[in-house]
C-alpha cells in the first residue's frame, strides 16, 4: 500500500531560508519512508508582497535551483514530492504552481492554480489549461491549491478523469479549511485527500501589527491554521497535523478504496453522473436581473417515524407549521409511504389557506418527483435527476433543473440522492437560488456532517434538509452570517478566522417538528474576499471535462 505524507512548517520572505525549511521537513518525512510527500503552498516566499515587480522578484524558474534543490531531494530519498511556488512565466506572468517529481528527480507533471484569493489577483494569474492527471507507480495524482478547494470545480473535474489521490496545498489562516474544505473533498468524490498547510504568520513579522489594524482582524488571525490531513474515501481522517506546530504527518492506504465509487445501497455515484445537466458550470458567467429576497424567515424541517401513523404525526405538523407562521417546511422523500393516503392533495388540505410552502417527494409510476406545495397546489415540480439503486423502479429521470420564485426569494429542490451531486447545487446557485429544499435519506454519515453544509458554504445559499433520524445525525437547517467578505469591516459579529462557514442548526436525532430562521437575502453576497467572488469568479473555463466536453 502506498504512504502518503504531508509536511507543515512556517515560511518567511527569506527564499534560501525557507528552501532550507523545505528540504529539512522533507529529511524528516522520508524516515517515515513515504512514497508521496505533499508541501504547503508558497514554499519560496511569504505571499505578502507590495506590488507585482517584487512578486516576480521572488518568484521561481521552473528550471532554477530552487526546484533543482527540491528534485534532488526527492531523488535522494526515492520518493515523489509535490512543492508549490510562485513562478515566472513569459513577463509579466506569474503563476502559482505546484509540481510532482518523481524518485529518479525528474519533473513528472506540473498545476496552476485555477481560483485565486484575495490579494493574490493583484500579483498572479490564473490557470490558462486543464490540471492533467499524473500517472504514477502509486496511483493517480491530481495537484490544486487552497482557494481552488473551497469550491467544487477543480477537484471534482480531477476525479471525474480518474484522479484517486487529490493532494492540496495550501498557506491559509481559515480554521474551517480543517473542518470543512479539505475534508469533503474525499467522500464527495471517494478519492484520498491529503492536504498541507502552513503554520507561522503568514505576514512578514515587521508587518504583521499593522497589516492587521489595516485588515481590522486580531493579529494572531494571520497565522497559517496548519491541520494538515490525510482523508479516506469515506471521509475519515487518517492523519491530522496540530493546528500550529511544525509536523509530518502520514497513513498507508488502499487505493482501491478509491476506485469503488459505489453508494451503501450500490449506485456508482460517477456512473450515475449527468454532465449535460451540468452544462451552465462550464459556461461564460453572466449577471442575474435581481428577484426578491426577505431578509430573514421562519424554516422548519420534520422527522417522521416510519410507521401506520406517521402520515398523520405529518398532517399534524404540518398544521402545527402553519400556525407557527413558518414559510417552509422540509419533510423527508417519500415522508408518508406506504400510507396510501400519502399523496399531494392530502398535504395540501392540510396547508389550508396559510403562507407555507411544503416540500417533500411522491412517487408514481416510473418517477419519484420532488414538490413544493403551497396554498395553490403543487408550485414546483422537480423529478430526479439520478439514477439510484435504492429505487430500482425509478427509471423516469428529469432533463431539467427548475427554479420558483417566492415572495421571500428563489428556491430550488433537490430530490433525495440528487444531493450527492456537488454540481447541481451550483447550477441552481448559478440560476440565482436562495434556498435549498432537500428531501432525502442519508445513508452516509459525511452526508450530513459535510455534505450539505458544504453545499451551502461553497454557494452561499441556505440550506433546509429533511431525513429521517439516523444513529449519525439527522435534518439541518443552514444558513449564512449576514458578515462575509474578508478583511472588509464586520457588523454583526467579530472575525473568527473562517473564510466560509454558514450557520448551522443540527435536528435531534428524534422525531418531531425543528425550526430556525434563515437568510435568504444573504444569499446575494458572494464576494467573500477581493475580487475573489464564490459563483461568477468559478473557473468556467477549465470545467468543460466535468460537464462532458472533450
Amino acid at each position: 500500500m502506498p504512504r502518503l505524507s504531508a509536511i507543515q512548517y512556517a515560511t518567511t520572505t527569506d527564499v534560501e531560508a525557507n528552501l532550507a525549511a523545505c528540504l529539512r521537513l522533507l529529511d524528516q518525512a522520508a524516515a517515515h519512508q513515504p512514497d508521496l510527500v505533499v508541501t504547503p503552498e508558497f514554499c519560496n516566499r511569504l505571499s505578502w508582497y507590495a506590488n507585482k515587480d517584487e512578486a516576480w522578484e521572488f518568484a521561481v524558474e521552473e528550471n532554477g535551483p530552487f526546484l533543482q534543490a527540491i528534485a534532488a531531494k526527492a531523488k535522494e530519498h526515492r520518493m515523489h514530492v509535490i512543492v508549490n511556488v510562485t513562478v515566472k512565466r513569459e513577463h509579466p506572468r506569474i503563476t502559482i504552481t505546484s509540481f510532482l517529481f518523481g524518485p529518479d528527480g525528474e519533473q513528472i507533471m506540473h498545476a496552476d492554480k485555477q481560483t485565486l484569493m484575495g490579494r493574490e489577483n493583484l500579483f498572479f494569474d490564473r490557470a490558462l489549461d486543464v490540471a492533467p492527471i499524473a500517472e504514477t507507480a502509486i496511483g493517480r495524482l491530481g495537484l490544486f491549491m487552497c482557494r481552488d478547494g473551497v469550491t467544487m470545480e477543480t477537484p471534482r473535474g480531477l476525479a471525474v478523469r480518474g484522479a484517486q489521490i487529490l493532494c492540496n496545498s495550501l498557506n491559509s489562516f481559515a480554521f474551517d479549511e480543517a473542518s470543512l474544505h479539505i475534508p469533503i473533498r474525499a467522500p464527495e468524490n471517494k478519492v484520498f485527500v491529503v492536504s498541507a498547510n502552513k503554520v507561522g504568520a503568514l505576514v512578514p513579522l515587521d508587518q504583521l501589527d499593522a497589516a492587521a489594524e489595516r485588515l481590522g482582524v486580531p493579529a494572531n488571525i494571520l497565522y497559517g491554521a496548519g491541520e494538515s490531513q490525510i482523508v479516506a474515501p469515506d471521509g475519515t481522517v487518517l492523519a491530522k497535523a496540530p493546528l500550529r506546530e511544525e509536523a509530518v504527518i502520514f497513513a498507508d492506504v488502499d487505493l482501491a478504496q478509491a476506485d469503488d465509487k459505489c453508494r451503501p445501497d450500490g449506485t456508482h455515484i460517477f456512473h450515475a453522473r449527468r454532465p449535460a445537466l451540468y452544462k451552465e458550470i462550464a459556461e461564460e458567467p453572466v449577471q442575474l436581473p435581481a428577484h426578491t429576497r426577505a431578509e430573514s424567515i421562519k424554516a422548519a424541517v420534520y422527522q417522521p417515524d416510519q410507521d401506520e401513523k406517521s402520515l398523520d404525526d405529518i398532517l399534524n405538523a404540518i398544521r402545527d407549521a402553519a400556525s407557527q407562521n413558518i414559510s417552509l417546511l422540509v419533510l423527508p422523500e417519500l415522508a408518508g409511504e406506504p400510507d396510501p393516503r400519502f399523496r399531494p392533495q392530502t398535504l395540501w388540505d392540510a396547508i389550508g389557506n396559510s403562507e407555507l410552502a411544503v416540500c417533500t417527494s411522491f412517487r408514481e409510476d416510473a418517477a419519484h418527483f420532488g414538490v413544493l406545495l403551497t396554498k395553490n397546489g403543487i408550485s414546483l415540480c422537480q423529478p430526479q435527476l439520478h439514477a439510484s439503486k435504492s429505487y430500482p423502479s425509478v427509471t423516469y429521470f428529469g432533463d431539467e433543473i427548475h427554479t420558483i420564485d417566492l415572495p421571500w426569494g428563489r428556491l430550488g429542490i433537490i430530490v433525495g440522492d440528487d444531493s450527492l451531486y456537488p454540481e447541481v447545487a451550483k447550477v441552481l446557485a448559478i440560476r440565482g437560488v436562495d434556498v435549498l429544499a432537500i428531501p432525502f435519506e442519508a445513508k452516509e454519515a459525511w452526508e450530513v456532517e459535510l455534505g450539505l453544509v458544504g453545499r451551502s458554504a461553497e454557494n452561499r445559499v441556505c440550506v433546509v434538509a429533511a431525513t429521517r433520524p439516523k444513529a449519525f445525525g439527522g435534518s439541518l437547517i443552514i444558513t449564512q452570517w449576514r458578515d462575509f467578505q474578508i478583511f472588509t469591516p464586520w457588523k454583526d459579529r467579530e472575525f473568527t478566522g473562517t473564510i466560509n462557514e454558514p450557520r448551522v442548526f443540527r435536528a435531534p436525532r428524534e422525531v418531531g417538528l425543528f425550526t430556525a430562521d434563515i437568510h435568504p437575502e444573504t444569499a446575494r453576497f458572494k464576494m467573500m474576499s477581493y475580487n475573489t467572488e464564490l459563483i461568477q469568479g468559478r473557473p468556467w473555463w477549465l470545467c468543460g471535462p466535468m460537464v462532458g466536453e472533450k
